[in-house]
């Protein structure tokens, strides 16, 4: 698999190596562009900051697709791994912020979004995908079949 189907094509299976792979390569932009915008404070970082930021939140969903079809499941569960925290944790800040006694009920809302956060990283990058073939394509991880070959005559 090339760099191009990696990173941009959102069908087909892919292994735990190349899922941290692509995590690697997220941390190093995201290193690289923050010493960038230490350095220089511009407008012109900032937006390039934004516009890498939009590729990688795009290549990631590509990336979390393949990986969740690695494990035969839907690409759908992505809306779970990403969305659903983010929406907990902003109710659970808003709820602890507006009223008085939210405490436990911010609390309950943190802790699942901790849980959720913990359930895809155990799916995403620590279990192994399913073994051979699946509904998503070939085991990216099995030998190539080799067809026997006959004895010269």
């Amino acid at each position: 698999m090339d760099w191009g189907s990696l990173f941009f094509k959102f069908n087909g299976r892919i292994n735990r190596a190349k899922y941290w792979l692509a995590a690697l390569v997220y941390c190093v932009i995201n290193l690289v562009l923050y010493v960038l915008g230490a350095v220089t404070d511009s407008a012109a970082v900032q937006a390039l900051n934004s516009m890498v930021g939009i590729v990688i939140l795009i290549t990631s969903v590509a990336i979390g697709i393949k990986r969740l079809h690695d494990r035969d499941k839907s690409g759908w569960y992505l809306l779970l791994f990403y969305v659903v925290p983010g929406i907990l944790m902003t109710a659970a800040v808003g709820m602890y912020v507006t009223m008085e006694d939210a405490t436990l009920v911010s609390t309950v809302l943190g802790l699942a979004t901790v849980a959720i956060g913990v359930w895809a990283f155990v799916e995403l990058g620590c279990l192994r995908g399913t073994v051979g073939p699946n509904h998503y394509g070939p085991d990216p991880i099995a030998p190539p079949a080799v067809l026997p070959t006959r004895p010269p005559v």
